[in-house]
């Protein structure tokens, strides 16, 4: 038993030496253009205020390896919708979510795709961070044509290879943050797709719109080396619409300035979900959440459990404390055509269902 033991942990330490090389290799390339970036220094990224990973480390151990919580994973199916994409007018400002932070947007008669994670599997080893029942629904078969894919870091739950590579022939251009593009060409995709930036670029699209590359209180790793990549969220402007897209991470004076310099937005999508107190720089909670914008899609939620809360816990804090900030929150199923111009929110219980 010892030796199988070891024997699995010396193929998993391998597999991981050789992608961390075959990224090294590529990431050398790039120091020059780090090297100018304010947020580059002593060999890593790093975010705009003191942010440790964990408050506690042997709490957070304990929490990780040796803390049983109850309803992280869900006793039932979770309900789901099943969109035709292909007939979905183009013309029409609407959204999709597919569960955690995946979700398609139409916009200006243009098609994005955010951190799409379509595996059966959110993690390097496919027996850990299982999507749940239910949440699964979508393959790149289901998708139209792409016109910009969008990654905010390079987690596992956010960027995914085989769902990436599923898709590379739908994808017409992506955007990511600096560093994340080498897994892009790694995995096959032409550098002439691939548009990475900084915090404080302006992206030029089509159809008189834009994207700005903005801030966010996270962290980036998928090796054995945390932040060598850099982790952002978007701020989608159309001639008629300002769309916040937002990154997994902690609260900060970051969103005061993005909202000075960007706002009011008419739709933002946030994270509401894996929160914990032992990791609230990097992750925020509900009623931080409903500090930040004015009508918000909470996401990172309701397909894979990496913290210790219930699983349907984000979403209910998030509607119960909706009224008492005057907020609008948006809550449809996973799969359910959202459209943005409508007036009135999508607002529903669906979890309560399970």
């Amino acid at each position: 038993m010892v030796f199988i033991v070891v024997f699995i942990f010396a193929v998993i330490l391998l597999f991981f030496l050789i992608k961390h090389v075959r990224f090294q290799k590529q990431y050398k390339k790039r120091l020059g253009i780090f090297k100018n970036s304010p947020y580059y220094f002593q060999n890593t990224f790093h975010n705009l205020e003191p942010t440790p990973l964990l408050m506690d480390f042997k709490k957070g151990i304990k929490e990780l390896f040796f803390t049983n919580k109850k309803n992280k994973i869900p006793s039932c199916k979770i309900p789901a919708l099943k969109t035709d994409f292909m007939n979905l007018n183009p013309k029409e400002n609407l959204f999709v979510w597919f569960g955690h932070s995946s979700y398609f947007l139409q916009l200006n008669n243009m098609r994005f795709l955010i951190d799409p994670v379509f595996s059966s599997h959110a993690s390097p080893v496919p027996f850990i961070k299982r999507p749940f029942k239910g949440t699964n629904l979508y393959s790149a078969k289901d998708m139209p044509p792409i016109d910009y894919l969008i990654i905010t870091h390079n987690h596992y739950d956010h960027l995914d290879k085989k769902t990436v590579q599923s898709l590379k022939n739908k994808v017409k251009t992506i955007i990511c943050p600096l560093g994340v593009g080498i897994y892009f060409e790694l995995w096959g995709f032409s550098s002439h797709q691939i548009i990475e930036k900084d915090w404080g670029d302006q992206i030029s699209l089509a159809s008189q719109s834009s994207i700005h590359v903005v801030p966010a209180r996270h962290f980036s790793g998928r090796s054995l080396k945390r932040n060598q990549t850099l982790w952002a969220s978007y701020v989608l402007s159309t001639p008629h619409l300002n769309i916040f897209l937002g990154c997994d991470g902690g609260y900060g004076g970051h969103f005061q300035k993005i909202g000075e310099d960007f706002g009011p937005f008419h739709l933002a999508f946030l994270e509401n979900g894996q929160y914990n107190p032992l990791w609230e720089n990097i992750h925020a909670f509900p009623f931080q959440t409903l500090k930040i914008a004015q009508q918000i899609m909470p996401i990172h939620s309701s397909k894979f459990s990496l913290s210790s809360h219930p699983w349907q816990e984000p979403l209910e804090q998030i509607s119960q404390l909706a009224p008492n900030f005057c907020i609008p929150i948006l809550t449809p199923k996973i799969g359910e055509v959202v459209f943005i111009d409508k007036p009135n929110p999508q607002i529903s219980s669906w979890w309560q269902e399970c």
